[in-house]
């Protein structure tokens, strides 16, 4: 499946689940229940929103977007965290509320039976959408499916509490399980956050594939006997794209032909190396900078640009 059609999907099981759990809360009333269907209604506006980005990334590169949408999935994993962490701190002030008046739950049978029926349907999307999200390089489906792990878990969490609250007697069990579940998902929401706004500041391509394509780079080298050199890598990530800007330096006797033919082989050997790779190889001469190099060596040395 596309990660389009996922997101889809998504949105149904989404409203399934907030029917199940809003049906759990209603007949056993116990706030444990209310924090979990409060929760599923941030999975419902998380995945429409997932999936307005992933159709906006997918769109193609234009006039004033010349390195394409691919970041909108960044404000996708980003607009989650938020609802994250707004249901939590929601769950905790229903759950304080009840801690200090506990109230006994009812029906717990009815409603663990309906909370492990909504858990099974986020569990096996979750799985399934994050397979599609490595597949995919999908920013938006990892988000999406790591929000339903938590859910997953958080339902658990409930269950627990509810189960032990009706064994025991301790009605407070219910709402304390319930702010522990709250906090648990405060720091998935957090965690979210995070990565998002590093994936919006250009971040560079994580440290194993950059050794990737350091070692394509090398190996050209030595086949040419030393005579091509590589330098001034610079890479980033955009959503489910990755960039790489470097520079290769030739022999100035070559001809412009044999250079952009080695230029074309580094360049498919990079790509074959790192999946979704956009490389920009720039050619120069041995012993030659570019003017920007040439300045921001001269600005770390302390030395005044020439020509000034």
């Amino acid at each position: 499946m596309t990660p389009a059609t996922l997101l889809r999907v998504s949105v149904a099981v989404a409203v399934l689940t907030i029917v199940l759990k809003t049906l759990a809360w209603w007949v056993t009333g116990s706030v444990g229940m209310l924090s979990d269907a409060l929760e599923s209604f941030v999975n419902l506006a998380g995945a429409v929103f997932a999936l307005a980005m992933v159709t906006i990334a997918r769109r193609p590169a234009d006039e004033d977007h010349p390195y394409g949408h691919h970041k909108a999935e960044f404000f996708s994993s980003g607009f989650e965290g938020i609802l994250i962490i707004g249901a939590a701190i929601a769950i905790v002030w229903a759950a304080v509320s009840r801690l200090l008046t506990p109230q006994p739950v009812e029906q717990v049978g009815w409603g663990s039976a309906l909370l492990i029926l909504s858990s099974a349907c986020n569990g096996v999307l979750a799985w399934y959408m994050l397979r599609a999200a490595r597949v995919h390089h999908s920013k938006a489906l990892e988000g999406d499916a790591r929000h339903l792990f938590t859910d997953v878990w958080t339902s658990a969490g409930v269950l627990i509490g509810l189960v032990a609250a009706m064994l025991t007697g301790w009605h407070w069990i219910d709402p304390l399980v319930a702010i522990l579940v709250a906090l648990n998902i405060l720091r998935e929401g957090g965690s979210m956050l995070w990565e998002s706004s590093q994936g919006l500041m250009d971040e560079a391509l994580p440290h194993d594939q950059l050794q990737s394509l350091e070692q394509v780079l090398a190996q050209h080298s030595v086949a040419s006997d030393g005579a091509v050199r590589f330098d001034s890598l610079i890479s980033r990530r955009a959503g489910s794209r990755n960039f790489l800007d470097v520079h290769m330096h030739v022999p100035a006797e070559w001809t412009l032909g044999r250079a952009a033919r080695l230029r074309t082989d580094v360049e498919t050997a990079l790509m074959q190396a790192v999946p979704n790779l956009r490389a920009i190889i720039e050619i120069l001469p041995l012993g030659q900078d570019t003017v920007f190099e040439t300045v921001a060596s001269q600005a770390a040395a302390g030395e005044a640009p020439q020509g000034q």
